[in-house]
């Protein structure tokens, strides 16, 4: 589990039972097909018991799809209906869409923009513009970034009340005691950033191959923070063409974005 916010053994409204469900689906990573019990409780920490009644119900209900010869559950077709209509229902994609269109239109044919939004300790992109020349980011709706050290995670700490963004380090801080200076180091260079630029920057900090810049956007009615980023393989898209050439061109594109409505 990423955050210590699940043990929530006091909390009467939570759904302990639910709350392992998700964690089970939560086990499958990007280009990875199939799982056995074992492999999910190693993820979870959970019994391989409790996991076995968990899968089997999953598999009931059309999440997971078993195989008899392997033994092996891979995601059924319940999860992707339910992650589209996730998506369908945010009702971002247009606008979202021609606004990174036109960032993608700039100076550097090979940069990708993106929209993303905070799940846990993480960014999942919900929307995704790619360069069309052979060399760009290969990242994909559902790609997930970390929150303190991506561009995209510093532009929605920014822009969280202080009193959320300090039990966002609080959670990383109890997940990654080890890292303590980094994540507050990285809130406060996201400040700084924001406070100078007007939005935030990572150079090489998420991945050394990898810059990029994002700004925050907000929800139509302003209870929910998305992130819009900007960025590019290292030896091609330069931190100074993203300050110069992109930084006034994303922050009108979140201004559009906010103003007119990303609808929650």
């Amino acid at each position: 589990m990423e955050e210590s916010e699940l043990e929530t053994g006091e909390d009467r409204n939570f759904v302990t039972a639910l709350a392992r469900g998700l964690e089970v689906l939560r086990c499958f990573r990007p280009n990875e097909m199939t799982l056995t019990n074992q492999d999910i409780a190693t993820r979870t920490g959970l019994p391989k018991p409790t996991v076995t009644r968990l899968t089997y119900t999953l598999r009931k209900l059309g999440y997971l799809v078993h195989s008899e010869r392997t033994g092996t559950y891979r995601l059924g077709a319940g999860v992707l209906s339910l992650g589209y209509g996730v998506l369908a229902g945010m009702e971002i994609g247009d606008r979202a869409a021609e606004e990174m269109r036109g960032l993608c239109d700039g100076p550097n044919p090979h940069v990708t923009a993106a929209l993303g939004e905070r799940h846990r300790l993480k960014v999942v992109y919900m929307a995704v513009r790619r360069s069309h020349q052979a060399v760009s980011l290969t990242m994909n709706v559902g790609a997930r970034l970390p929150l303190f050290h991506s561009a995209i995670g510093r532009a929605i700490l920014v822009a969280m009340p202080e009193q959320e963004r300090a039990h966002m380090i609080y959670l990383a801080e109890q997940e990654h005691p080890e890292d303590s200076r980094k994540i507050r180091d990285s809130v406060a260079r996201a400040l700084d950033d924001f406070a100078r630029y007007g939005f935030c920057t990572s150079f090489g900090d998420w991945r050394a191959e990898v810059n990029g810049i994002a700004v925050p956007v907000m929800s139509l009615n302003g209870d929910r923070i998305y992130g819009l980023n900007v960025g590019g393989p290292s030896f091609l898209v330069a931190p100074e063409q993203l300050i110069a050439d992109y930084g006034d061109r994303l922050k009108a594109a979140a201004e559009l974005l906010s103003r007119q409505g990303v609808q929650p």
